[in-house]
């Protein structure tokens, strides 16, 4: 398992917390593993969830029609590095 950064983290009990996981914790999602199908299972209604609450929390936009939303949404890492390069806060 690689080991999450303090943001891979917090993104981490975001996702579990927007979606009600019970039966994972922060720290058990693997930043490099599907967040999707075989990795931690979510589905097309989890991710609107999740863009819902990163765009409240983070101030990021996550678009359905940005033709690199699935790779945006592949693994906690690369969700992460998403909000990361296109947050207010990293771009004023």
């Amino acid at each position: 398992m690689s080991v999450q950064t303090p943001q891979e983290k917090e993104l981490a009990e975001l996702i579990i917390d927007c979606l009600n996981l019970e039966d994972v914790t922060a720290e058990e999602i693997d930043p490099e593993e599907p967040l999707f199908g075989d990795g931690l299972g979510l589905d097309s209604i989890d991710a609107l969830e999740m863009a819902l609450a990163i765009s409240q929390k983070y101030g990021v936009q996550l678009r359905s029609e940005d033709e690199h939303v699935k790779e945006t949404f592949s693994t906690l890492r690369s969700l992460n590095q998403f909000i990361l390069d296109n947050s207010p806060a990293q771009t004023a």
